[in-house]
């Protein structure tokens, strides 16, 4: 799949990821996450589309990846911390509808990092801080 979305491969100029502003790296993050999401919901086995997008809509909103980010944290390298507070600290004129500010900037900064990693095409890593996150996500629920 990555060798599929690497930045040639497309007719992208080369940029580096660091010197986007943090919320255009949020939103691009908010589309790659969600379509791992969506790929991980889709694979764990065929149903109605509307529980698909239930589960989907649960695990991409604000509050839960705000959740996902504070179990994360401890497993960030410095640089990925950095991105992920340059996202948080931003300052945006939206909000979520169903969510603290609070919720809304961990989650601003969560998809700040989704984008950084997507952009500088860390693939493997961006797969296993999902991975890591919804496994710890899911340990805490039980």
């Amino acid at each position: 799949m990555e060798e599929s979305i690497k930045a040639e491969r497309m007719n992208l100029a080369e940029t580096e990821p660091a010197m986007y502003s943090p919320l255009v790296l949020a939103y691009l993050g908010d589309a790659v996450y969600e379509l791992m999401i969506r790929s991980k919901v889709v694979r764990q086995g065929n149903t109605q589309v509307n529980k698909m997008h239930k589960k989907s809509a649960s695990l991409v909103k604000a509050q839960t990846q705000a959740s996902m980010i504070r179990l994360l944290e401890p497993d960030l390298t410095k640089e990925e911390l950095a991105i992920f507070k340059r996202g948080r600290n931003a300052k945006s004129v939206t909000m979520a509808k169903h969510a603290t500010m609070a919720e809304y900037r961990m989650a601003t900064g969560m998809e700040a990092l989704v984008g950084y990693l997507y952009l500088s095409e860390q693939f493997e890593r961006l797969s296993e801080l999902i991975s890591l996150g919804l496994k710890k996500m899911e340990e805490r629920e039980t």
